[in-house]
């Protein structure tokens, strides 16, 4: 059975720093892509990063220069390595995988942000 498990979120204070991980196991697909999602309270989920198996990235503006996605392709795990927080950070941050076919796609459940003083 697919298992994505995100883990790393918690509260910081603005300026501060967290790293997020997320591992894969299970998906019975290869994987193309792990991608980082939030979601705020009240909005719509966005994309925050993405990676692929080659390493491409692609960032949402409002983090680039402040958050870092890397991946472990042998261990199936990504990680968003989050610099410079701010208040509008917080968030429920989700991973998302993906395959090389659009329906291979799973989500894990979500690990909370909070960047408040």
């Amino acid at each position: 059975q697919a298992q994505v498990v995100e883990s790393g979120g918690g509260l910081v204070q603005p300026g501060g720093s967290l790293r997020l991980s997320c591992a894969a196991s299970g998906t019975g697909f290869n994987i193309y892509s792990m991608d980082w999602y939030r979601q705020a309270p009240g909005r719509q989920r966005e994309l925050v990063a993405a990676i692929t198996t080659r390493g491409a990235t692609n960032y949402h503006d409002s983090v680039k220069g402040r958050f870092t996605i890397s991946r472990d392709n042998a261990k199936n795990t990504v990680y968003l390595q989050m610099n410079s927080l701010k208040p509008e950070d917080t968030a429920v941050y989700f991973c998302n995988v993906r395959g090389y076919f659009s329906h291979q796609n799973v989500w894990g459940q979500g690990t909370q942000v909070t960047v408040s003083s």
